[in-house]
């Protein structure tokens, strides 16, 4: 046991090891013999698993195992493009507002120095209406269902004679919900951030956008990583709610297959795999782009006020 995980917690004698091992081992028999009892059987007694529901999913000799798939790959298909399309636009525009909203609210803070008393007053006022403005859209945006926003995105823009594939309004209502949400998670990573960093970055000259830009959005970005790939997994998942505007998406396509196959249980079953094995993926890559940004920080080089390179030791968590 490594003095790391013995400071947590008292380590375990060899009685409460063995108390553990006899617990885990008489928790996990319970477990497998109510799923037996509770789930296997009653389906079994209702024929869930026979060849007749589970063949065209899992048996290639029959006769409509192909087609399911090639409905299954199109709606899979389908569900990526949105999820790949609205994650891309939500990042972006997310950032865009967080940025927006920390330089609104360091703008009420200034008091325009230098400049005509009614002007300094008049730009005062209105970095507080903007500020006021985005505030209220992103609670606005934040409370609505998303269901809801794709559902007026894609009755409101024919009602102003905008007509888009049906693909763009499930991306548009995505990415409204989840920029407002993905602006938030960056602008609270900001501005928890120590306060002396801003200082320092207005010590050395910097504007307030270039500390933003240079100094505090890296470390939000970095500190904030496993909120903002929780809410990207949201995304993939959200483009299930596509049935709502005849997207054909994977859960979409998955329910035109029960139409005519009859074997709910079976097909949501695979669509629940694909879309963990998704999923996984996509929190498998954020953890290795976070393992890459945190080896880039401990091989940064620090250079002292004279060009010395001091080293390449780690360097998270001193940048105060």
């Amino acid at each position: 046991m490594s003095q790391q995980n013995s400071v947590l917690y008292d380590v375990p004698g060899p009685r409460q090891r063995r108390i553990t091992l006899i617990s885990s081992l008489v928790a996990t028999v319970v477990v497998l013999v109510g799923a037996y009892f509770l789930i296997y059987r009653p389906l079994a007694d209702k024929g869930q698993f026979s060849m007749e529901l589970w063949g065209p999913l899992v048996d290639p000799s029959n006769e409509n195992f192909s087609q399911v798939w090639d409905r299954i790959g199109l709606g899979l298909k389908n569900t990526l493009t949105a999820a790949v399309l609205a994650i891309v636009a939500s990042l972006v525009v997310g950032t865009l507002i967080a940025v927006l909203r920390i330089q609104l609210k360091s703008l009420t803070r200034r008091r325009f120095t230098g400049l005509a008393t009614p002007v300094a007053y008049l730009l005062r006022g209105l970095s507080w209406v903007l500020s006021a403005l985005t505030r209220v859209c992103v609670e606005v945006f934040r409370g609505l269902p998303v269901v809801i926003t794709i559902f007026f995105v894609a009755r409101g823009f024919p009602e102003f004679g905008v007509t888009f594939d049906t693909l763009w309004y499930l991306v548009i209502g995505l990415t409204i919900y989840n920029s407002v949400v993905i602006a938030e998670i960056l602008r609270s990573g900001m501005e928890g951030l120590p306060g002396g960093q801003a200082e320092a970055a207005a010590a050395i000259g910097l504007s307030p956008a270039q500390t933003t830009r240079m100094i505090l959005l890296p470390q939000a970005f970095r500190i904030m990583l496993p909120a903002l790939i929780s809410q990207l997994v949201v995304v993939l998942k959200d483009t299930s709610l596509g049935f709502i505007i005849s997207y054909e998406e994977t859960l979409n396509i998955g329910k035109q297959i029960i139409g005519v196959l009859g074997n709910p249980i079976q097909v949501y079953a695979v669509i629940a795999v694909l879309f963990i094995a998704v999923n996984y993926s996509l929190s498998k890559l954020a953890q290795f782009v976070q393992r890459r940004l945190s080896q880039g920080r401990r091989s940064a080089p620090r250079t002292g006020a004279g060009g010395t390179e001091l080293g390449t030791e780690a360097v998270a968590g001193t940048a105060t």
